[in-house]
This record gives structure tokens, C-alpha cells and sequence, in this order.
């Protein structure tokens, strides 16, 4: 598609995107704009992410490169950095077929047919088959601003159908995070998913099993943290997806009007309207939802079983549930202590009276706490013998009042008069020197 017959102006590139481009181009080497950040400029949404492909190999990339690193195992890239934005160069991919010896060297399978190496590298038409979507299927090339459509993405932009290059099973298998990413896309740009492209899904999901825990942690955070959480939710449990990605919730997603999945849903949706509304999100309160269900039994397990205090029992609870969630999906420590916290501040404002009241309030992780009181308020989802209504009405109050929860005490940072010892000394007051 020649310049003309296209609407992407250079004007809704990233300048930095631009820059290795221009570089690439100058250096003479072919350099094109890849994937979803063509598909979105030509659908009129201002990408996120701009990844750049060309025929340059990734060292040669580094050579022209200062702000340049290397990354990953399975296909190498080279990441461009500017700041916090980092545009992705990847070298064309190439056919391989594993005959020779040196070809295996540079790609292999499992024996589910997963890529685990695939550093062979081709022409863009070979890159283009490779691609797993018809829609990502689309180059911009920098040289003269034409568009190479390979596999006739632009016709399924216009018709609304997510369809795959190639078998779709053998393409799953290579790689069976494709079956988030075609789940992401069609709830991203209100797509459906073709037969062929949604029909094997159920039955290969449990492929995700052998797809790290860091890997599946990304696909976490663009699944839920980027405004289609409630519909990705439900479609990937529509599919068999989700209980992959948490098998630790099997079995709290029997029911659609269960408690859990209400509460599930009503997050994500909280989520979605946080992100459209441009305020902050954090992973860290999605992961205390999810996982909140499994600590519960598990800490009173604890407590029935092992005698503990709600608190201790709680803390082991917690401990228990993130080894086990982390099987599946890597959750990192700065997000798993936060959502602790979060359970923790359950049983804190808990405490309506005197000093411990105060305290609470005072807490840094109060407003995330009071946020999920209000969320199990919601969705009814009280704790063993608590008044969650009246909780939820006390911190409401409390928070335009603060002076009220201190219930008469000293207000905190006034200073009391020196504690006096037996014998009336002063504990800070030396004794007479013995003569």
C-alpha cells in the first residue's frame, strides 16, 4: 500500500522509534515498523509499543547502537533504550526444518512441539509467515512509507475476525501463549476469533503449563492491567484459560454467581474504569482479590487445626498460597508483600476502639485495605463473625473525622509527663554519686 492509500503519518510514530529507523535505514539495512503498533495506527489507536524488525543482525544492531542490550533466549532481540521507552528490534525470522546440524544449533523443540530455541534468521516474507496473526502481519517501511500486507490483515481489521497464518494447533503448540494473545486481541480491538483460531483452544490449553512463570506474569499484566480485565476474564475462562493461569481458583469458578467469581468480576471491572479514568493501578490489589478466597481456607485451616492467632495464621496462610500461585505465574515480592499488607488491614480495621483504631488509619496501605473492605461489602463477602456493613460505614466516617477514632485518648505526637519510678525518682534522673 503506497503512501497515499494508507493513513499512517509519521506525525503518530514515537521520535525515538523514528531515530533507530532513520539509523537502521542510513546504516543500510532494511528497517520497518512490525505488528500490532501498524495494525493500531491503521484501526486510529495511538500505540503503546513500537517494535522495529530489519535484516540486521542483532549484534550488528548493538554495533550502531550505544543505548543497546541484548535479551532473551529462545529468539534474541535487541532493546533500544531511551529513558523508560524501549523500542524492540528484531532481526527478520527464517524457515527451519532441524535437517542439519548446524540448524539445530540455533532452533529447537520440545517434545510438545514448543519452540524452546529459534534464532534462525530470513527474509521479511519468511518473517511474515512466521507471524501469528493476520492482523500483525503488516510492515511500514521506512524507506519510501509504504505498508506490505502479507497476509491480508487489513481485510480482517475491516471484517473484525482475529484469524492465524498458518495451522492454528501446530502454531499454539509452538508457542501456546498465542491463545492469551488471541483471546488480548479480540477483546482489544472488540474482535472475534475465527473458527479455525478458537476451536482447539480448550483442549491445548493446558500447554500453558510449560510456559515460565515470569513469561506468563507479562501476559498477567497486559491481560488485566490495560482497561479489559472483566472481558478478558470472562473470556478466558470461556476457554479453559484462566484456570491454567490460576489453578489454585478451580474450584471457587464452578458457579457464575458464586461469592468468588462476584468478586472477581466486580475488581476488574473496578480496574478497567480506574484505567479509563487515567488514575493509578497497581497489580498488587488484583492478586490480594484473586488469591484472597485460597488464604481464607487456608488460614482457617491454620486456626481450626493448628491453634493459631488470626494474625500468625493469616501470615503463614499467605506464605503458603504465593508458593503455590507461583508454580503457574511469578509473582514478584514487591507485589506479593503489598497485597499481604492488604489482608492484613482486614484484620486491623477490624479494631474500632482507642489507640489501635488510630493506628490503622495511619497506616500507608489503609486506603488499598479500606478499598477491599468496601469491595467485600460489595460482593458480601464478610469475614467469620463480622459486622462488614457496620466496618464499612465506621472507616467511611472515619476518614472525614479522624479525631473520632482516637474514642478520647491523647491525639498520637503529644508528649506525656516522664514515668515515674517506685520511690518517686524520675527514670531519667540520675541517682545521687555515692561519697
Amino acid at each position: 500500500m503506497p503512501r497515499d492509500q494508507h493513513p499512517i503519518s509519521r506525525k503518530d510514530i514515537s521520535p525515538n522509534a523514528l531515530k533507530v529507523l532513520y539509523r537502521l535505514h542510513n546504516a543500510g539495512f532494511d528497517a520497518y515498523l512490525v505488528g500490532g503498533c501498524v495494525r493500531d495506527l491503521l484501526l486510529g489507536i495511538q500505540p503503546k509499543d513500537f517494535d522495529v524488525t530489519t535484516n540486521a543482525t542483532p549484534e550488528q544492531v548493538k554495533r550502531l547502537f550505544r543505548n543497546c542490550r541484548l535479551v532473551g533466549r529462545r529468539f534474541r532481540l535487541a532493546h533500544i533504550l531511551f529513558g523508560r521507552e524501549i523500542i524492540e528490534v528484531a532481526t527478520f525470522r527464517g524457515h527451519h526444518n532441524g535437517d542439519d546440524d548446524e540448524q539445530e544449533k540455533i532452533a529447537k523443540q520440545d517434545e510438545h512441539g514448543q519452540l524452546v530455541r529459534d534464532n534462525v534468521y530470513g527474509t521479511i516474507e519468511e518473517d511474515a509467515e512466521r507471524r501469528d496473526f493476520t492482523v500483525n502481519a503488516l510492515y511500514y517501511n521506512i524507506a519510501d512509507f509504504s505498508i506490505y500486507d502479507f497476509a491480508n490483515g487489513r481485510n480482517d481489521i475491516e471484517a473484525g475476525v482475529i484469524r492465524m497464518i498458518g495451522d492454528p494447533e501446530t502454531r499454539y503448540r509452538e508457542d501456546p501463549v498465542r491463545m492469551l494473545r488471541a483471546v488480548r486481541f479480540a477483546t482489544k480491538l472488540n474482535m472475534a476469533l475465527s473458527k479455525e483460531v478458537s476451536s482447539p483452544i480448550p483442549a491445548l490449553a493446558g500447554l500453558l503449563k510449560n510456559i515460565p512463570p515470569a513469561r506468563l506474569f507479562d501476559e498477567f499484566l497486559k491481560l488485566f492491567m490495560a482497561g479489559k480485565a472483566q472481558p478478558n476474564f470472562d473470556m478466558l475462562c470461556e476457554y479453559q484459560l484462566f484456570q491454567q493461569l490460576f489453578p489454585i481458583l478451580k474450584s471457587y469458578l464452578d458457579a457464575a454467581d458464586a461469592p468468588p467469581v462476584n468478586m472477581l468480576r466486580k475488581a476488574f471491572a473496578d480496574t478497567d474504569q480506574r484505567v479509563q479514568n487515567e488514575q493509578r493501578v497497581t497489580p498488587a490489589y488484583l492478586i490480594a482479590v484473586l488469591l484472597w478466597w485460597p488464604l481464607q481456607a487456608r488460614r482457617e485451616q491454620l486456626e481450626n487445626e493448628g491453634g493459631l492467632p488470626p494474625m500468625d495464621a493469616l501470615n503463614v496462610g499467605s506464605a503458603d498460597v504465593f508458593h503455590r500461585q507461583s508454580q503457574t505465574i511469578a509473582i514478584p515480592k514487591r507485589f506479593s508483600l503489598t497485597a499481604r499488607d492488604i489482608w492484613q488491614m482486614q484484620l486491623r480495621l477490624q479494631n474500632t476502639r482507642g489507640t489501635r483504631a488510630q493506628k490503622a488509619l495511619e497506616q500507608k496501605k489503609f486506603r488499598a485495605g479500606y478499598d477491599f473492605l468496601m469491595l467485600r461489602k460489595a460482593c458480601h463477602a464478610p469475614l467469620p463473625g463480622e459486622d462488614i456493613e457496620a466496618l464499612a460505614e465506621f472507616w467511611t466516617k472515619a476518614q472525614n473525622n479522624p479525631a473520632a477514632v482516637t474514642n478520647g485518648k491523647a491525639p498520637a505526637g503529644k508528649k506525656r509527663s516522664p514515668r515515674r519510678r517506685r520511690g518517686g525518682r524520675s527514670r531519667n534522673k540520675r541517682p545521687p554519686a555515692n561519697d
